[in-house]
C-alpha cells in the first residue's frame, strides 16, 4: 500500500508476503514526502468533540509480510494491540492471537483495487488472496473489470509487479468482490476486512496518468464511492467490521468524510510525520485536516488507525506525534509508528508513552495559543506545538505541576514548532 502523488502525501501495498517496490521507486518516494510549507495565519477550528478517553494509547498491528511469529511474540502482541490485520492465509495466527486475547480484533488485508497475476499459478488462483477477484478468474471471465489507460492497455501498480488495477465502478466487480471476500472472512473467523487502496487521485499508481473511464479525480472517487456504498451492508449483515486505507485523503477536502459514510473506520497511513525529520505542520491542508480524521470518526462512532513514521531514537517526531494523538483520541482510535516504508513484519515498536495511564479526557482538546493545542486529563496534560518546524518556540504555562518522561517536576512547557508533550501526574 505504498504511492507517493503530490506534496508529502503517502506510499502503498503489496500482500502475499513480497515487497515488490524496486529500490529506484522507494528512493523517489523519500524525495517527495517533503512537508510544504505552512501558510500564514491561524487555521479556524470548529467545535471537537471527541469520545471519552481513558487509560493507556490503543496500538494495531499490521502483520501483512508474512514473517514468522513465535509463541512468545504471539503471547505479546496479543495483550497489547486492540487491532491486527493478518493475511487470509494465517488463520492459525488468527486462532493463537484469539486463544491469547479473546477481545483482539483481527482483520483480513484485501486490496480494493487490484488484483495479483503472482497469485496466479498454471491457470488458476491460489486458495487465498491478497485480493477479492482472482486474476486468472478475471482474465479468463471478465476482462472487462481491468481498468484502462488512454492507451487501450490495462493499468499495473507502478512500482508493483503483478498488480493489475481494477475497475471499481462496475457493478460485476463490486459483487465479486464483497461476495467472495466475505464468504472466506467468515469461513476463516475474522473479525473484519482492511480494504487497501481507497484511493483519490485518479493516477494513484501511475503519475501524471488518468484512466481513460475516469479522467478527473471527481469521477475516481466516484467510482470509489460507488464500490463502497455498494457493499456497506452486506459487510454489515456478514457481521465485518471494516476499516479502509484512506491515506492523502487530506488533499481533497471532505474525501475523508464521503468514504467513512460507507465503512467503518479508516487509516491513514502516513499521519503527521513522514519521517523523524519530516513532520506536518498546521495548514490548511495539514494538521488540522489529520487531527479531524480522528475527532470526527470518535464523533460518529467509527475507528481511526494513524500511522506516523519515524524510528527508534526520533524523540520529537515521536512526541509530536503521540501527543496529537492524546490530543484527539477517544475510545476507538489506535496508533502505531513505523520506520521502514512497508515495514509491515514484526511489531511496531512500542515506546513506554503507549502505557502512560493519563485518566480520563475532561476536556476536548483547546487552542491555547496561535496553533497550540491542549487537553486536560484526570491524570496528565498533552500539549502541541502545531507551528512549522523551524518557527520560535513557545512557552505553555500549565497551570499545576506534572511530570515527564525522566521524573521531572514541570509546571510549563517550552516546544518547538512541530513538537509535543505528554505528561503525567499523581492520580491517587
Amino acid at each position: 500500500m505504498n504511492i507517493v502523488p503530490s506534496e508529502c502525501t503517502y506510499p502503498r501495498r503489496r500482500g502475499h508476503g513480497r515487497v515488490l517496490a524496486a529500490l529506484a521507486a522507494l528512493v523517489a518516494v523519500s524525495a517527495l514526502l517533503v512537508a510544504p510549507p505552512a501558510t500564514a495565519g491561524a487555521v479556524e477550528h470548529g467545535p471537537v468533540k471527541p469520545g471519552a478517553f481513558s487509560g493507556g494509547a490503543k496500538s494495531f498491528w499490521l502483520h501483512l509480510n508474512s514473517t514468522p511469529v513465535s509463541d512468545e511474540m504471539i503471547e505479546a502482541e496479543a495483550r497489547r494491540h486492540r487491532y491486527v490485520v493478518l493475511n487470509a492465509w494465517e488463520g492459525d495466527l488468527l486462532k493463537k492471537l484469539k486463544a491469547r486475547n479473546p477481545d483482539i480484533r483481527v482483520f483480513v488485508y484485501k486490496d480494493l483495487s487490484s488484483t495479483r497475476s503472482y497469485a496466479c499459478r498454471d491457470g488458476a488462483d491460489d486458495r487465498f488472496l491478497p485480493a477479492g477477484v482472482g486474476y486468472c478468474a478475471a482474465d479468463r471471465d471478465h476482462p472487462d473489470w481491468f481498468l484502462l489507460g488512454p492507451d487501450g492497455r490495462r493499468f499495473q501498480y507502478s512500482g508493483y509487479d503483478g498488480h493489475w488495477q481494477m475497475d471499481v465502478g462496475h457493478t460485476g466487480y463490486q459483487d465479486a468482490w464483497a461476495a467472495n471476500v466475505i464468504q472466506e472472512s467468515k469461513a476463516i473467523g475474522f473479525d473484519g476486512v482492511f480494504m487497501d487502496n481507497a484511493l483519490f487521485p485518479c493516477d494513484a499508481y501511475h503519475p501524471g496518468v488518468c484512466p481513460a473511464k475516469y479522467p478527473d479525480n471527481a469521477r475516481f472517487q466516484g467510482a470509489y464511492r460507488s464500490m463502497l456504498s455498494n457493499m456497506k451492508g452486506r459487510f454489515a449483515d456478514a457481521g465485518l467490521t471494516t476499516v479502509a486505507n484512506l491515506s492523502n485523503a487530506r488533499l481533497h477536502p471532505g474525501g475523508w468524510t464521503s468514504y467513512v459514510d460507507h465503512v467503518d473506520g479508516g487509516f491513514d497511513e502516513w499521519w503527521l510525520a513522514f519521517s523523524g525529520t519530516n513532520l506536518l505542520p498546521e495548514y490548511r491542508e495539514g494538521w488540522s485536516r489529520q487531527a479531524e480524521e480522528v475527532t470526527e470518526n470518535e464523533m460518529r462512532g467509527k475507528i481511526t488507525w494513524v500511522q506516523p513514521h519515524f524510528g527508534p531514537g526520533d524523540e520529537r517526531a515521536m512526541r509530536y506525534a503521540m501527543a496529537s494523538y492524546f490530543l484527539t483520541a477517544g475510545e476507538r482510535a489506535a496508533i502505531a509508528a513505523v520506520e521502514r516504508t512497508d515495514g509491515y513484519g514484526d511489531p511496531p515498536p512500542r515506546n513506554p508513552l503507549y502505557d502512560w495511564d493519563l485518566g480520563t479526557a475532561t476536556t476536548p482538546y483547546r487552542s491555547v495559543g496561535h496553533n497550540v493545542f491542549q487537553r486536560d486529563f484526570t491524570c496528565g496534560v498533552v500539549v502541541v506545538n502545531a507551528n512549522p518546524t523551524e518557527s520560535e518556540p513557545v512557552q505553555v504555562r500549565l497551570g499545576a505541576t506534572y511530570v515527564d518522561e525522566r521524573g521531572a517536576g514541570v509546571a510549563d512547557v517550552r516546544l518547538a514548532g512541530t513538537s509535543g508533550a505528554v505528561l503525567r501526574k499523581g492520580c491517587g
